[in-house]
């Protein structure tokens, strides 16, 4: 089934489907990696999950969510890498998609979807295509098995043509590259993409001037808000959306929903995140689901120990998110401007 982690403290769309577990890109920044050696690939879930997940059931993890609240394809792993023209699984699941046109969020650097008989199921989906590429440079040196930047420019402009709205995912985003990336704006942009989400380079060790912030360490909040300012304008110079995925910095985003599903019918996201809690304090409202004992699995990641554990089973999603709100500690870390 459809999974959700950590990720819901923050997130408007944190339930995640994976069809594979590990990747052949063999990106060098990859956050997968430190959890697991993600070079051997294996297949994930399939379309029985899918289809039992917009059918409306839903595992301990995700039993907080009573809508149809837009799937994020790809969190862990790419749909359509390499493997795929192989197992075929992605496509199994995109058949599905196509059919009961459920709304979902896709990410990838693979180009099978430009393929038949990918590009024409693609053409009946509920979907915003993400294709994540950050500018040449990074490509030749951290991409190491991905398709070139400019494979996936020219998958921005096919899938343009017959998705609802494609969206650039320019991450890592790293400011000693600042101006090889608003380079690219314009090319984005006359690819028709509708925006560009923007999040800066994580990493556990510390390099070029980074800080530490929370378990990452990450580039200084003044040093990013002043790149960000010159990417939004540029952006906006070239009618497209500017996105941003930095949590400290998510309300410089055109929209608090970083994934660039904003307006479109039938993508309703959560609300109920420190994001909304903090930004948009109007639109944070619990649903029913949210409040009956037993919705907070979610949130496991607080501690893997039997006690954590029985205290989550025995609480509401609702319960143990009012404990993060009134945090202070995670919520400065959030919002923290140093």
């Amino acid at each position: 089934m459809p999974k959700c982690g950590s990720q819901v403290i923050i997130c408007d769309l944190p339930i995640r489907f994976d069809t594979y577990v590990g990747c052949s890109h063999a990106c060098k920044y990859c956050f997968a990696n430190r959890k697991n050696d993600i070079s051997n690939v294996k297949i994930g879930e399939g379309p029985d999950a899918l289809l039992n997940f917009i059918k409306g059931k839903r595992a301990q993890q995700t039993a907080w969510c009573d809508w149809n609240i837009p799937l994020h394809w790809g969190g862990m792993s790419d749909p359509f890498q390499p493997c795929e023209a192989i197992h075929k699984v992605s496509l199994a699941c995109l058949e599905i998609l196509a059919k009961t046109k459920y709304p979902f969020v896709v990410s990838t650097k693979g180009t099978l979807p430009m393929k038949e008989p990918y590009y024409s199921l693609f053409k009946e989906c509920n979907c915003v295509f993400q294709v994540s590429m950050t500018c040449p440079t990074v490509t030749s040196r951290l991409e190491l098995g991905a398709p070139s930047f400019e494979e996936r420019l020219g998958m921005v402009r096919e899938m343009a043509k017959i998705v609802k709205r494609v969206v650039v995912r320019c991450q890592p985003y790293v400011p000693a590259l600042h101006g090889e990336i608003k380079s690219q704006i314009p090319r984005i942009a006359d690819a028709g993409a509708y925006g560009i989400i923007y999040e800066a380079l994580k990493l556990t060790v510390c390099r070029d001037g980074m800080i530490k912030n929370g378990a990452d360490f990450v580039y200084p909040y003044l040093t990013l808000k002043n790149k960000f300012t010159d990417l939004k304008e540029t952006c906006h110079k070239h009618q497209m959306t500017f996105l941003c995925g930095e949590n400290r910095l998510r309300s410089m985003g055109d929209s608090l929903c970083c994934c660039g599903c904003e307006g479109l019918a039938g993508f309703q996201p959560s609300t109920c995140n420190l994001n909304h809690y903090i930004y948009d304090r109007e639109h944070f409202a619990y649903t029913t689901a949210m409040s009956i004992r037993g919705t907070a699995e979610c949130f496991k990641a607080m501690g893997q120990d039997t006690k954590t554990s029985r205290w989550l089973r025995e609480n509401s999603f609702e319960s143990v998110m009012e404990k993060y709100l009134h945090d202070e500690k995670a919520v400065r870390a959030f919002v923290d401007k140093e």
